[in-house]
């Protein structure tokens, strides 16, 4: 259904590929003009993705502003899109997210500012479509389109060893992809060969009664190619260099919606698709997460740059995400998406402070600073809201998602939530440590002692992301008012298909069980 009754998601996905096509006719020297007008296409952007929240019904998991067109009939594929209470606040985080990393990128960036702005909005488009696509050839090609944008933000606006880090990044999202490229062919034959119809249909594939065994082997693919991305740990070791790396915008996009598009494909495909599979797979998820939420915050811990720091705090986050979602329950699942949302909202806004503070003295070593606070006591306020919110201090929006998180863990996974909780002790631990001693130590070096504060374009950059802090920490509501249907439907829907596939599984041992019998009774007869 398109409760607006015209095409607005692809009006807001395409949009912003109208802005890269106007900014490559301005000329390349004339920089204030083409942030101007990256901002102006980026801030359009978001007011007309506005009208979606107010127009979607919280009351239906169903799929709404669908817009389907056939593409190519005689392979199955079509243009399908729509949102739903699971997508709706991360397509909403992305559209909010790109005017800041526009304006953060203001004075940042100096060379090639052109083809940056380009890549920005390409990456927008490329994000949005990966989170609104329901035929799975359509997802796949916003999903490799991500990489290609993000690949050179990395690598032509980095740092020294950008190169590096670059490519990194490529290959092991690009190699993970790969793999869930020959699964989602395999879905289509597989429908084909029990319906009769060759379909990309992610709502029609849904449908699939897959065997047991070959569930397994298409449900790892996916999650390699999703905890790849996330990062889980063991594989999270490309996004420290990636984070390091990126200009300060690339890591506000990085950590506010890439991330997120892992934790978004394991309840959009992977767990959908195979449900018995992420059921037995579910303790070993549920460790790696508990393993990478320890990790994150014990490597974080010992980081001498800020801004490594801040990219370990992620996987420590993203492994809350990612225990709330296998917990398999609203407290756990809703816990989820809204911790998604809060590490977009403080983790990017800390690499928002951090890159400031990098901009005036072109180092992030926290022995370098000292005693900040007070020639910067408006940054040091900034500062102290988004520790805080990363730390999940009540009040904050980052309270509000650990908490549901813990609470679904203890109820279905009580050993791994009692370890998760230390998380939230390093948590405070490393985070309050870098402030206190890059805000309050002795103010004991020149440099320092005559850096400016905040200007009126870094307020307003933060400003907004400040203030999401304490509405979605006070009115945490509305917010989770628009997911419960969505989630009560994928979680219904998981219980169902887990029990129908553990009953065929104890069918077929006591099939099994009375063949063996049978043909023993067989050989004692013939005897």
């Amino acid at each position: 259904m398109n409760e607006l009754g015209f095409p607005i998601i692809s009006l807001v996905t395409f949009f912003p590929i109208f802005g890269a096509l106007i900014l490559m006719f301005i000329d390349k020297e004339a920089k204030d003009t083409l942030r101007g007008t990256a901002m102006v296409f980026a801030m359009i952007e978001f007011f007309i993705s506005l009208p979606i929240i107010f127009a979607f019904q919280s009351g239906t998991a169903d799929m709404q502003f669908v817009e389907r067109y056939t593409w190519i009939k005689s392979a199955g594929l079509s243009y399908y899109i729509g949102l739903d209470g699971i997508s709706l606040w991360i397509f909403m985080l992305t559209t909010f997210l790109t005017p800041i990393c526009v304006l953060c990128s203001w004075n940042y960036i100096q060379k090639r500012v052109k083809e940056f702005m380009i890549c920005l909005l390409l990456l927008e488009t490329a994000m949005l479509g990966a989170l609104v696509s329901l035929d799975l050839i359509l997802f796949y090609i916003f999903w490799e389109l991500m990489l290609i944008p993000m690949y050179f933000l990395i690598g032509v606006w980095g740092g020294d060893n950008r190169i590096y880090a670059a490519v990194k990044f490529f290959i092991y999202t690009a190699a993970g992809s790969v793999f869930m490229l020959l699964s989602i062919f395999f879905l289509y034959y597989y429908n084909h060969k029990v319906t009769g119809v060759y379909t990309f249909d992610l709502l029609e594939l849904y449908k699939l009664n897959i065997p047991v065994s070959t569930q397994f082997w298409l449900c790892l693919t996916f999650f390699v190619s999703f905890a790849i991305k996330v990062p889980m740990f063991p594989l999270h070791t490309w996004l420290p260099d990636a984070h390091v790396q990126a200009p300060t915008a690339g890591s506000v996009i990085l950590a506010g919606v890439l991330l997120k598009m892992g934790t978004y494909g394991f309840m959009r495909f992977a767990i959908p698709l195979f449900p018995y599979a992420s059921h037995q797979f579910t303790p070993v998820i549920a460790t790696l997460a508990v393993i990478g939420i320890i990790y994150g915050a014990l490597v974080a811990l010992i980081q001498p740059d800020m801004k490594k720091l801040v990219a370990y705090s992620s996987v420590s986050h993203l492994g809350y995400v990612m225990l709330g979602i296998f917990a398999f329950n609203m407290q756990g699942v809703e816990g989820g998406l809204y911790q998604m949302l809060n590490h977009g909202i403080s983790t990017g806004a800390l690499f928002l402070i951090v890159g400031m503070l990098y901009e005036r003295r072109h180092t992030r070593m926290i022995k370098d600073f000292g005693g900040i606070a007070k020639v910067m006591p408006v940054y040091a306020t900034f500062f102290m809201i988004m520790t805080l919110s990363s730390i999940a201090v009540p009040g904050t929006n980052g309270f509000v998602g650990e908490f549901m998180i813990l609470v679904g863990a203890f109820r279905s996974i009580p050993m791994h939530a009692v370890f998760a909780t230390s998380g939230a002790i390093l948590g405070a631990l490393y985070m309050l440590w870098m402030y206190q001693r890059v805000m309050f130590q002795p103010l004991d070096k020149e440099e320092n002692k005559v850096l400016k504060d905040l200007n009126a374009r870094e307020i307003v950059t933060l400003l907004p992301l400040a203030i999401l802090v304490f509405v979605m920490g006070f009115f945490p509501g509305y917010f989770i008012n628009k997911m419960d249907a969505s989630c009560q439907h994928f979680l219904k829907n998981y219980n169902q298909q887990v029990a129908m596939y553990e009953q065929q599984v104890e069918d077929g041992s006591a099939a099994k069980l009375a063949a063996v019998m049978s043909d023993n009774n067989l050989e004692k007869k013939i005897d």
